[in-house]
């Protein structure tokens, strides 16, 4: 089993930043791919970052490149996104998730955190 909590949303306005963590416990090899994902209302949800926590590889959503950056702390079993230059845009309910492999950006969730709230206003 795998347990994540993720935080760190929040209001900001358009050009600002935030971080978002989520912390995992549970198997190490549930968990050897971390990402984000983000649904805005009306909308699916789509993956925007993962990192492969082994090699420390990691992929972006063209969406979010340049902007965003996905990291670990593996002594905190915690993976942080940094969010640069918001955007309106960017507005969404973001999620972490892990799996137990991916392929680049792609990656199949077995487990999902309860999700963090980021609004950006113009």
């Amino acid at each position: 089993q795998v347990q994540l909590v993720d935080s760190g949303g929040g209001s900001v306005q358009a050009g600002g930043s935030l971080r978002l963590s989520c912390a995992a416990s549970g198997y190490t090899y549930s968990r050897a791919c971390m990402g984000w994902f983000r649904q805005a209302p009306g909308k699916e949800r789509e993956g925007i970052a993962t990192v492969h926590t082994n090699i420390g590889s990691t992929y972006y959503a063209d969406s979010v490149k340049g902007r965003f950056t996905i990291s670990q702390d593996n002594a905190k079993n915690t993976v942080y996104l940094q969010m640069n230059s918001l955007k309106p845009e960017d507005t969404a309910m973001y999620y972490c998730a892990a799996a137990g492999s991916c392929y680049g950006l792609a990656m199949s969730p077995k487990y999902w955190g309860r999700g963090t709230q980021v609004t950006v206003s113009s």
